[in-house]
C-alpha cells in the first residue's frame, strides 16, 4: 500500500510528517513531535544525516518550522529538547526514531525577527571605516531601522533576488518580518558532498564534515575543495555558476595545500557559516578558517601557522591583474569570459601576488577575502571591488532573535 506522507521542514532538515502534533498552553506554549525515518526508502547517508541533524539542533536561535498537512502550526520555535535513536537491522533496514520538543515563539504575524549587528570594524592598515551592511532572507518584509533608513541594492542569487541593505545606521538593531516558508531562502549553508548527486545539508556545529567533500554556499558564492588548486571559488552571475581556482600556500609561491587532514564547524546558522580546515606541517600545522555570510559576494579566509612563514592566497593560474595593494585589494585588469573580474584583498598590509592575490612574508597569520566584481568594469554600486573591500572591513556578524510585534 502506498502512503502519501507530508513533510516537516524543521530548520534545515526535512522529516516525514507525523500524524500527531501534541501542543500545550497555559503560559509557555509547547509543541512535541515524534516520528521515524527509515532506510529504505532513504539511503543510509540520508538517514544518518537526518539523525545527526536532529541531535545537533541548537537552542539559542529561532528556527522556522513548516508542515505540509498542518500548516496552521507553521511558525517560529525554539528547541527545548531533541533526541534520535538509531536501530540497525543488519542486512534489512536502518531506522531513526526521533523526538523533538519545541517552544512556540509565534507565527509570522506575531513576531518580528531582530538582527543584532555587532558593529565591529576590522583593524586595518588602510584607514578604512568599512560599510555597515545587512542581508535578511529573501522574501522578508517591513525592514525597520528607526528614523534613519539604509539604502538598498538587489543581488540575484541561485535562490532568487535578495535585497541587501547598505549604510545601515550606526547602532541600529534592524527588525523585519518573514514567513517561515521564506526564512531559509538565501541562507548560508554547508553541505556534505560525499554523494554529489544527493548532498546533505548540515545542521548545527556538532557535525562531522568530510575533509575533502564539502561545499560552502550562500547562493552567490560557492566554495569547494579545488580540483587543481586549494579552493574552487564559484560566483553566481548571469544565471549560472562560474568557477575560479585559488591556491592557499604556507610557502609563498611554492607548493599550495592540495588536501586537508580535517574539517570542523565553528559556526553554522542561516546568517553565517564558518568552517575550519587543518593541514599537518613538518612540524606543526596550518589552519584555514573560511567564513561566508548571507548575501555576501565574497568568502573570508583566515590562515594561521605555528611558526613564521610566507603565507599566500592567489589565483592558481596567472590572470592579468592590477594591484591596489596600498589600498587593500587586487583585481583583474579586464573582464573575464563571464563578464566579471575577480577581486581579492586583506585588512592588513600585503604584497600583491603575480598571479593575482595576496602574499605576506615572515608572518603567522594572513586574513583575506576572495570575491567577484559582478559585471566587471560595469559593476553596479555595491558590487565594485572597492565596495566589497568596504563590506569586508565592516565585520558585522549578527545574531537573530524573535520578538513580539
Amino acid at each position: 500500500m502506498a502512503y502519501d506522507w507530508g513533510s516537516i521542514q524543521l530548520s534545515r532538515t526535512l522529516l516525514r510528517e507525523v500524524f500527531a502534533a501534541a501542543e500545550k498552553g497555559a503560559g509557555s506554549r509547547g509543541l512535541d513531535l515524534s516520528g521515524q525515518e527509515s532506510m529504505p526508502p532513504l539511503t543510509r547517508l540520508q538517514l544518518v544525516g537526518a539523525h545527526d541533524n536532529i541531535n545537533a539542533l541548537e537552542t539559542q536561535s529561532p528556527i522556522p518550522v513548516t508542515f505540509t498537512d498542518k500548516p496552521e502550526r507553521n511558525g517560529y520555535y525554539q528547541v527545548a529538547s531533541c533526541q534520535s535513536t538509531i536501530t540497525e537491522y543488519r542486512g534489512e533496514a536502518l531506522t531513526a526514531d526521533w523526538q523533538i520538543g519545541l517552544d512556540r515563539l509565534g507565527t509570522a504575524g506575531e513576531v518580528d525577527l531582530q538582527s543584532r549587528l555587532t558593529g565591529v570594524v576590522r583593524l586595518n592598515d588602510f584607514g578604512l571605516p568599512g560599510e555597515r551592511w545587512h542581508a535578511p532572507p529573501i522574501g522578508h518584509y517591513g525592514y525597520y531601522t528607526g528614523s534613519s533608513n539604509p539604502t538598498t541594492m538587489t543581488r540575484t542569487t541561485a535562490d532568487g533576488a535578495m535585497t541587501v541593505y547598505r549604510s545601515v545606521p550606526a547602532d541600529a538593531v534592524p527588525r523585519w518580518g518573514c514567513a517561515p516558508t521564506d526564512y531559509l531562502k538565501g541562507r548560508a549553508r554547508i553541505t556534505d558532498t560525499t554523494t554529489p548527486a544527493a548532498p546533505i545539508e548540515l545542521e548545527g556545529i556538532e557535525r562531522a564534515v568530510p575533509a575533502g567533500a564539502w561545499a560552502l554556499s550562500n547562493g552567490l558564492v560557492n566554495v569547494t575543495p579545488g580540483a587543481s588548486g586549494t579552493l574552487d571559488v564559484q560566483a553566481y552571475t548571469g544565471g549560472a555558476w562560474h568557477s575560479k581556482e585559488w591556491n592557499i600556500s604556507v610557502a609563498g609561491s611554492g607548493a599550495s595545500i592540495t588536501s586537508w587532514d580535517s574539517a570542523s564547524l565553528l559556526r553554522n546558522d542561516p546568517e553565517q557559516v564558518i568552517v575550519r580546515l587543518t593541514k599537518s606541517q613538518s612540524p606543526g600545522r596550518a589552519t584555514l578558517d573560511l567564513s561566508l555570510r548571507r548575501g555576501s559576494r565574497f568568502v573570508e579566509g583566515y590562515l594561521q601557522t605555528g611558526t613564521s612563514a610566507t603565507l599566500a592566497a592567489y589565483r592558481s593560474t596567472l590572470e592579468t591583474n592590477t594591484s591596489f595593494a596600498a589600498s587593500g585589494y587586487v583585481t583583474a585588469t579586464g573582464n573575464d569570459g563571464d563578464g566579471n573580474r575577480f577581486a581579492v584583498g586583506s585588512a592588513r598590509s600585503f604584497t600583491a601576488h603575480t598571479n593575482g592575490g595576496v602574499i605576506k612574508s615572515s608572518t603567522t597569520t594572513l586574513d583575506f577575502w576572495i570575491g567577484v566584481a559582478a559585471g566587471g568594469g560595469s559593476a553596479v554600486s555595491g558590487d565594485a571591488a572597492t565596495d566589497l573591500r568596504g563590506q569586508y572591513i565592516a565585520c558585522l556578524p549578527e545574531s537573530t532573535y524573535a520578538v513580539r510585534r
